[in-house]
């Protein structure tokens, strides 16, 4: 889960829960708002924890000797 995916997931949550008044039978949707609030601080959790560990492995830069090729020059040309 990425961090526009877990900010998408609180936002539709919050939006359920605080804002939608509507009440059915059988199914509650401030409890949904709740749960989807849940799910997208655990992802955005997860995505932290995630890039953090993948920083340390990107931060490691291999340094390579350039290597110059040589110069070939026509034998027909004079020097």
């Amino acid at each position: 889960m990425t961090y526009g995916t877990a900010l998408l997931l609180i936002a539709v949550g919050a939006i359920l829960r605080f804002a939608v008044t509507a009440h059915t039978d059988g199914f509650s949707i401030q409890t949904a708002g709740t749960i989807l609030m849940v799910i997208g601080v655990v992802g955005l959790v997860i995505a932290f924890l995630w890039d953090a560990v993948w920083a340390r492995r990107r931060a490691a830069v291999v340094e390579r000797p350039v290597v110059q090729r040589p110069v070939v020059r026509d034998p027909r040309e004079r020097l």
